[in-house]
């Protein structure tokens, strides 16, 4: 009995000593199971908060996303929507529209008469791939420039090298070969939705224009004007078309409608045509006065552009200058992960047509330091008007406090506001020309992309700064200093001076051919020239700059948007001096050589070719649904206004600058144009 309750003890201790070690086991089992639980919501945590973590490019692609999907979605409902509903609301806001002119001027009984020539300027002209490199694979014959631009955001770096030319030569790229796109497409849009010349081509149709009375002179927009014909034969397809035409319409002359930087090209165009073989195309003297009624340029940056300055020196204009204020290095290096801006100006360098709008004529046209003819220049408040009206009515002017004192727009470029505006006696110019160059201001091994400021140096740099400001007459030493490359391409084809005497032998050459200033007009008395461009709107004019306050990679100057006039109607903002024009061009630019230089008989124009201004005062849109507006005087919009529309049909139709009423002026063109000393 003893045993059996020892052995009954021993098995309950045993029991007892069990069920505790089950215990700790359980405990310890709970603890690691508690920590795996944490272990895997920390894990899940990690994940969740490693997918919120967006890079630059994650912002800036869904950014590029949102706005191609939001437009294409509203292009998409606008065309799928009946024609009649945005007519249907926009006459209930704004009462009933007025006709097209085509349908207008079909009602009074105007027909097709003349055969109509269009010539695209820089940009608007489609360019397509003929020959490319293995990144471009698959794009033979595909829109590079113009269209969707698809491409651009698919493979940019790709794109920036078939779109750029030989920094030597301004021609092709090894194993590249881009060319302009033909026929009225080439330009009729530049993108989906948004017109150039397609809406002045659909009025021209309503009076029975068809493609065999019209041509588009498509060329590559990026080559010197000579290289066109070097390469492409462009000026000789010109002539060709022309004298087809010309031939095939009974010998009814052709009316030339060149756009923007088309003006100086089809300026080119008409002392090669004239030019004896090789290098002019051997058409005689009296070639324009037996092929051409009347030449209507729209937009014609005639005397060059100050805004063309700040692009070739800074890749930049006044929307880039605000973006990069807002968004500090967003251009310069994050988008697409290279640097934007950078590449964006070795590729536009490389595109010698954008030195034909550096501005003509030095100081003499412009100004200097203490003068420019528009110095007084006050902006005028209008109100919307009928385009319909043939007679030019000055509206009411405010003279603003803020523009009581002159405004030096000779300064194109001044190193910060305060030079912009001191007296030039005051201001302490160090000459830049012979400083020396060298000590590079990064390692250039780490830039994605060289550009001729690395070459600079930081002394280069600080000299262009110290010299304080240009005015048109240094602009080209100073373009000469920071680009050497490109301008010395430029010399070879354009020229930028007044001519002493315009018999001289030298002024043979192609380089002068589309300076007005430096060539005569052709001998055709029974032709007529018009310079049609919109005013009312600011256009730059002069730049307050500033050094860039990065050092490596960097472009080193550019737009100092903090300057600032200090009230809303000033003639400074954001670092930018603007001017009356049509946002582009200045009127000085547009209107000058037929407001003085072309008027009557002059040096210029021997022969005594009529010549009449049409300005034409911008009115915005009252609504969306208007689109761009049917008045409106913007350098491309204006392409769609009908009192521009309706005056080029009318001449194609066979009237005179004197059946349309004469000049139309609402700007200060005559006024400023006296003020300047130009040798008639």
């Amino acid at each position: 009995m003893a045993l059996l309750r020892r052995r009954k003890a021993s098995e309950a201790e045993k029991a007892q000593h069990s069920g505790s070690k089950s215990d700790k086991e359980i405990e310890r089992t709970d603890e690691e199971n508690d920590k795996n639980i944490n272990n895997r919501k920390k894990a899940k945590k990690a994940k969740f908060e490693g997918k919120k973590k967006w890079s630059c490019l994650d912002s800036c692609c869904w950014f590029i996303g949102c706005i191609c999907t939001v437009w294409w979605i509203l292009l998409f409902l606008y065309n799928a929507m009946p024609a009649s509903i945005p007519q249907y609301v926009t006459e209930a806001i704004t009462g009933p529209l007025p006709d097209p002119p085509g349908v207008k001027l079909r009602k009074e009984g105007l027909t097709a008469k003349h055969p109509v020539v269009f010539v695209p300027g820089i940009v608007t002209g489609g360019l397509e791939l003929w020959e490319g490199h293995q990144c471009a694979e698959g794009l033979f014959r595909k829109r590079l420039w113009g269209g969707s631009f698809g491409e651009v955001y698919k493979r940019p770096l790709c794109w920036v090298e078939h779109m750029s030319l030989n920094n030597e030569t301004g021609l092709d790229p090894s194993g590249i070969r881009v060319r302009p796109v033909s026929g009225l497409v080439a330009a009729d849009y530049f993108a989906a939705g948004y017109f150039v010349w397609a809406v002045l081509i659909a009025n021209l149709a309503r009076i029975g224009y068809e493609e065999k009375t019209m041509y588009m002179a498509a060329y590559d927009w990026r080559l010197a004007f000579q290289n066109t014909e070097a390469r492409d034969q462009a000026l000789s397809r010109i002539k060709s078309n022309i004298e087809l035409m010309v031939a095939t319409n009974g010998g009814k002359k052709a009316v030339i409608i060149p756009h923007s930087m088309g003006v100086l090209y089809f300026l080119h165009f008409m002392k090669w045509v004239e030019a004896p073989a090789p290098m002019g195309g051997g058409g005689g003297s009296d070639w324009c006065a037996k092929h051409i009624k009347a030449v209507m340029n729209i937009g014609g940056p005639l005397l060059g552009a100050p805004k063309a300055v700040p692009g070739l020196l800074s890749a930049e204009a006044k929307d880039i200058a605000a973006a990069r204020a807002m968004a500090p290095g967003f251009l310069d290096n994050d988008l697409f992960r290279v640097q934007t801006l950078q590449h964006v100006m070795r590729m536009t360098r490389t595109w010698d047509s954008t030195m034909s709008m550096i501005p003509k004529g030095g100081d003499t046209i412009w100004g200097d330091l203490d003068w420019s003819p528009e110095e007084s220049y006050v902006p005028r408040k209008r109100k919307q008007r009928d385009n319909d009206s043939q007679t030019a009515e000055q509206t009411d002017t405010e003279t603003l406090d803020s523009q009581k004192k002159s405004i030096n727009y000779g300064r194109i470029i001044s190193f910060g506001k305060d030079v912009a505006e001191a007296p030039s006696s005051e201001i302490e110019r160090i000459d830049f020309k012979g400083a020396v160059k060298g000590n590079n201001v990064a390692n250039i091994t780490s830039c994605d992309v060289w550009t001729e400021y690395h070459d600079m140096g930081i002394e280069g740099i600080k000299a262009v700064a110290e010299y304080k400001v240009y005015t048109a007459g240094s602009l080209l030493d100073l373009l000469h200093f920071v680009a050497p490359k490109m301008m010395a391409r430029g010399d070879a084809h354009f020229s930028y001076g007044i001519a002493d005497n315009l018999d001289d032998p030298k002024y043979e050459h192609y380089k002068y051919w589309s300076n007005p200033l430096e060539t005569k007009l052709p001998n055709a008395p029974d032709m007529e020239i018009y310079s049609m461009y919109g005013v009312g709107i600011p256009t730059e004019r002069a730049y307050v700059y500033k050094l860039s306050p990065y050092s490596e990679c960097y472009i080193p100057f550019q737009i100092d948007t903090s300057a600032d006039g200090g009230k809303e109607d000033s003639c400074l903002k954001d670092g930018v001096y603007s001017n009356d024009g049509d946002e582009t061009v200045p009127v000085l630019s547009a209107g000058f050589m037929c407001a003085k230089g072309w008027r009557g008989k002059t040096r210029f124009n021997p022969s005594g070719i009529q010549t009449y201004i049409r300005e034409y005062d911008h009115a915005p849109p009252a609504t969306l649904l208007e689109g761009r507006g049917t008045q409106s005087g913007a350098h491309v919009d204006i392409m769609g206004n009908f009192a521009l529309i309706e005056d080029i049909i009318r001449v194609a139709a066979g009237a005179t600058g004197e059946d349309l009423g004469g000049d139309q002026v609402y700007s200060d063109i005559f006024k400023w144009s006296d003020k300047i000393n130009l040798p008639l």
